[in-house]
């Protein structure tokens, strides 16, 4: 299905649900990926803080754990974070960027070719979630999930995800999965609602996504940003709600959507894991974690996992 398609098809499905959905794939255009950058640079926003110190105290073990000549990025972004680990897994080396978007995926390239002449990118412009379908590249292959992405998937949706990464891996083929921790509520919250509304222009820069891609007519200034912390499934909701009543059409969907003043459309579900529940995950999909890695506060875990053999 190609990209205009694959959004149409999650507007009509996701305005025909109560409560609303859009699946956060949408966020990252190039707006959204300049902004998801911004976040992670906030000083509310732990997790890519905590992130980057395990991969910078930790990149070495990773790299004569796994032996990788090939490093597969899922979500990759502005690939930032994966120059840690392409210097630790050093030459010769090929990396595998896989996104949605196109500009993000041109723009890493492009800035890791320029420090890294030596390596060879391969990327694949796809949504992971549609099946994970790889380029041929030397082994062993690592594989990187990184952000707490796999946060963003309802739990049908991260096992459906595990279980076509186990599919992936070859014997010596290894995934690197980074995971936000269960922590308490004030933090979680600071972390999505900040400051300086960074995560606000974020939350609402999927309606101009829909705007632009299917000739929309939201204004984004009709919602405002909402997160909340859901104590019994463990995970921040981000939810635009509406200020008044609002019509947008939707041509390129044939759609026409009513909102009611106070309605919510829900747009990213983060959930927060414990180290048993991870592990129990991860050995549903036939995945064994072999190394599991915290930052020195205890906020945020990546952890190596190898195929168990079938």
């Amino acid at each position: 299905m190609s990209h205009a398609g694959a959004l149409r098809s999650d507007v009509l499905l996701g305005f025909s649900r109560s409560p609303r959905r859009i699946p956060p794939r949408w966020f990252h255009d190039a707006r959204g990926s300049e902004l998801s950058e911004r976040i992670t640079r906030l000083p509310e926003y732990y997790p890519a803080a905590a992130e980057r110190e395990i991969l910078r105290e930790r990149a070495a073990a990773i790299a004569s754990a796994t032996a990788a000549r090939t490093l597969v990025e899922i979500g990759s972004g502005s690939s930032e974070k994966t120059g840690l680990l392409i210097d630790a897994l050093g030459s010769p080396l090929t990396y595998v960027p896989v996104d949605i978007s196109e500009s993000a995926l041109t723009g890493a390239a492009h800035a890791l070719l320029a420090r890294n002449p030596g390596l060879t990118v391969h990327a694949v412009l796809a949504d992971f979630q549609n099946g994970l379908v790889l380029p041929a590249a030397p082994g062993p292959r690592l594989i990187c999930f990184l952000g707490s992405t796999v946060g963003n998937l309802l739990p049908a949706e991260r096992a459906a995800f595990l279980l076509s990464v186990r599919a992936a891996l070859q014997p010596g083929d290894a995934l690197l999965l980074g995971t936000d921790l269960v922590k308490d509520e004030a933090t979680l919250m600071a972390a999505y609602d900040d400051g300086q509304g960074v995560t606000a222009a974020f939350n609402k820069n999927v309606l101009s996504v829909i705007n632009r891609e299917l000739g929309a007519d939201f204004d984004p200034a009709d919602f405002d940003h909402v997160a909340h912390w859901d104590a019994g499934r463990e995970r921040i909701e981000l939810r635009l709600r509406a200020r008044r009543a609002v019509t947008a059409r939707i041509p390129g969907a044939g759609l026409t959507v009513a909102l009611r003043s106070g309605e919510e459309i829900c747009t990213e579900v983060s959930a927060k894991f414990r180290r048993e529940g991870l592990r129990s995950e991860l050995a549903a999909a036939w995945l064994d974690p072999v190394l599991m890695w915290t930052d020195a506060l205890d906020r945020y875990a990546i952890t190596l996992a190898v195929p168990v053999p079938a």
